[in-house]
């Protein structure tokens, strides 16, 4: 028993000692703070396609770290955000944008949620409509008017 219970400890023990070693470092910032700033304004615009709902600069995924990695590059390079969020675009669609643009593609995309929202409520108000014209005769009683009124309880 001694000897088990040693062994679980010794393994705990080993693990705890190794778990340090899983940690990923802090990613290396620019060594200009401005630029670094501007790395991080585009990158807000960018949607990490590994999470999909976060950006770029949020997320520790390995692609949004090459892709922060690759912004910094381009903006080394001299391109401006436009290009940067263009050369994005082209390659991965409206999709890695975090707030796309509205045009046709993407209609369904920002006005979808209204119209099943709008959709949602002209059906409850026309079930409620409905439901106020019936007589009562169409609903079963509560369980506590039929024991008032002396009925007694109701055996299925």
């Amino acid at each position: 028993m001694a000897s088990w219970i040693s062994l679980v400890a010794g393994a705990l023990l080993s693990g705890l000692l190794a778990f340090p070693a899983l940690a990923k470092d802090a990613p290396l910032l620019a060594e200009d703070p401005v630029l670094e700033a501007r790395v991080m304004r585009i990158a807000a615009e960018l949607r990490c396609l590994v999470c999909q709902n976060q950006t770029i600069a949020d997320s520790h995924a390995d692609l949004a770290v090459d892709l922060r990695r690759q912004v910094r590059t381009m903006l080394q390079e001299g391109r401006s955000q436009a290009e940067i969020l263009q050369y994005m675009t082209d390659r991965y669609g409206d999709f890695v944008l975090y707030r796309p643009p509205v045009k046709t593609s993407t209609w369904l995309l920002w006005f979808g949620p209204f119209a099943l929202l709008v959709g949602g409520l002209a059906t409850l108000v026309l079930v409620l409509r409905r439901r106020a014209r019936l007589s009562d005769d169409h609903f079963e009683p509560d369980e506590e008017e039929a024991n008032a009124v002396g009925d007694g309880p109701r055996v299925p």
